[in-house]
């Protein structure tokens, strides 16, 4: 197997210490080692070709091509620059940068450079998108951090239920929507967004569903109806799909969606909708929804030791709050009057 060739650029004397410590980490490393080699220019021997010419044709050997910029220009030649920038140019020219999707999954604050990858997550106690939003936060980092926010931001905001430890130490957890569904409907916008869009991708818990909005369209050869039978997996971007099925986030198996569909299905939950709005795809997860009853109770308004002369009919709507907002959860069936007794 032949390795990668890293191209490491650079003012030699600014970071002398670290060009020699980054080849000493890959070549440390018992895997890093297996699949890549490193040039450095200090390590090439004496020769009688001309300094330039060699660095240069060593760039375009390279098949990955690392800059290491700080404040020193480094030595310009007749023309006025320095070989850093020629090898940077040449690298750039032969497009030996880092890809979006390089710098989605493994770079130092991706937004910096791909500004509206970010996601955002909003929290809406009724069914509208209406100000004041009680709950908003924009998730920044790479493909893995924005899906795991995202997903730790819905889970935390819906009705769960604990189990007993009788089976073992740990007790269970039941969430009102499946983490299955939610997590597959997060990575599918994150993975299948369409990411030279200036749109980014939102999630918006509302007090009866859950939509993720991402820019972009359906592959032609898919249509919403055919989302819900087998069909063949289309990634949008293959280069995101490829390290997220390898980390355990998606199955390249065109079976996400019919997840989905399955895990509401078991969680008696209504299926899951999806439609196409002005350039997003929207995914729509259905939360159970509470019977409300209102009704007429007669109170007795006194005190514990003599209820009042007059009582009177007071309509009232009795409930335990819930996750819902001002939405009830829990209803009683019946009320008793006051008693005229202290109870202590």
């Amino acid at each position: 197997m032949n390795r990668l060739r890293i191209f490491i650029s650079s003012a030699q004397k600014e970071f002398a210490e670290e060009r020699r410590e980054l080849k000493a980490y890959l070549y440390g490393d018992p895997l890093l080692r297996r699949f890549f080699e490193v040039f450095l220019f200090e390590d090439l021997p004496a020769s009688d070709r001309r300094a330039d010419s060699v660095y240069l044709d060593e760039v375009d050997c390279c098949d990955i091509y690392v800059g290491l910029f700080g404040q020193d220009y480094g030595y310009e030649d007749a023309e006025g620059i320095s070989p850093t920038e020629r090898e940077f140019d040449r690298a750039t020219a032969a497009g030996k940068h880092p890809s979006h999707a390089a710098v989605l999954l493994f770079g130092k604050l991706p937004q910096r450079f791909l500004v509206t990858s970010e996601v955002k997550c909003l929290h809406f106690h009724g069914t509208e998108v209406r100000k004041p939003i009680p709950s908003y936060q924009i998730y920044k980092g790479t493909v893995f951090e924005l899906v795991d926010q995202s997903l730790d931001f819905v889970m935390s905001k819906i009705a769960r239920s604990v189990g007993t430890r009788e089976r073992g130490p740990q007790a269970p957890v039941e969430y009102e929507l499946p983490r299955e569904a939610v997590g597959e409907a997060i990575v599918n916008a994150i993975a299948h967004r369409d990411y030279t869009s200036n749109a980014s991708v939102q999630v918006m818990l509302f007090a009866d569903r859950l939509e993720v909005w991402n820019p972009g369209q359906l592959p032609s050869t898919l249509t919403l109806e055919s989302l819900r039978v087998p069909h063949a997996s289309i990634p949008h971007n293959p280069l995101l799909a490829g390290p997220l099925f390898l980390a355990g986030y998606i199955e390249k198996a065109g079976t996400g969606i019919l997840d989905m569909i399955a895990r509401c299905a078991e969680a008696e939950l209504p299926t899951p909708d999806f439609r196409q709005d002005g350039g997003q795809f929207v995914q729509t997860l259905w939360r159970p929804v509470p019977q409300e009853v209102t009704r007429e109770v007669t109170e007795q308004v006194g005190t514990k030791s003599a209820p009042s002369r007059n009582p009177r009919k007071v309509p009232r709507r009795d409930c335990v709050s819930g996750p819902y907002g001002n939405s009830p959860t829990i209803r009683q069936n019946q009320v008793p009057a006051p008693s005229s007794q202290s109870i202590d």
